[in-house]
């Protein structure tokens, strides 16, 4: 998809309380962290369960989960590749504009393609984005099923499933890759904050 370059009448305003100050102010550093994979493989819980964690410490924080964006800011999308590949690049400046404030930004998207993610890598500093991928295999992932889309896709009811009739792209080199098929919830998000910790942003 080509990028639509901003009018020359448009001009950038910057800041005068920068994102230094508001991260000053929130005690923390602002990251993406880009919960990535099939359907059924625990993104949105575990991104959930982490943003629990972290605010019981005060951290700064917000989950864009890929159902609640497709109720608004993606509700002109369909599921083709091209309004697939749309729906992720409005997340990523959305996502760019949340550590912009200072926030730790969770974001919750099966995201397939591994150039879209890489495309969402680049909008921001090398540090500024960690790729989380929820390892889940596919009969895991069908079995959990809980919205019952695996079944309603078998019977040819919905198109362009992602893992079925719609490829998934395992990211190549992610920062961090859980199997969320066998670990618990309690000890996945111990392996995200880790992760943080790691990182310096808490």
């Amino acid at each position: 998809m080509s990028k639509q370059l901003p009018s020359k009448d448009i001009v950038w305003h910057q800041s005068t309380i920068t994102r230094q100050h508001r991260e000053a102010l929130n005690n923390h550093r602002s990251v993406i962290l880009w919960f990535t994979g099939l359907s059924g493989a625990g993104k949105s819980t575990l991104a959930h369960a982490t943003e629990e964690r972290l605010s019981r410490m005060g951290c700064r924080t917000f989950v864009l989960d890929g159902d609640n964006v497709r109720h608004g800011l993606c509700a002109d999308l369909g599921f083709s590749d091209q309004d697939r590949m749309e729906n992720i690049r409005r997340v990523g400046e959305l996502a760019k504009l949340f550590i912009e404030a200072g926030v730790i930004v969770l974001t919750a998207f099966i995201s397939p393609f591994q150039a879209d993610r890489t495309r969402m890598r680049s909008l921001v500093n090398e540090d500024d984005f960690l790729e989380i991928y929820c390892d889940c295999s596919l009969e895991v992932c069908e079995k959990r099923d809980v919205k019952g889309f695996y079944r309603r896709a078998r019977l040819g009811k919905i198109k362009n499933f992602t893992g079925l009739s719609s490829s998934y792209e395992s990211p190549v080199n992610p920062e961090l890759r859980i199997n969320t098929g066998e670990l618990s919830l309690s000890a996945s998000v111990d392996q995200v904050m880790e992760l943080l910790k790691a990182h310096g942003i808490i």
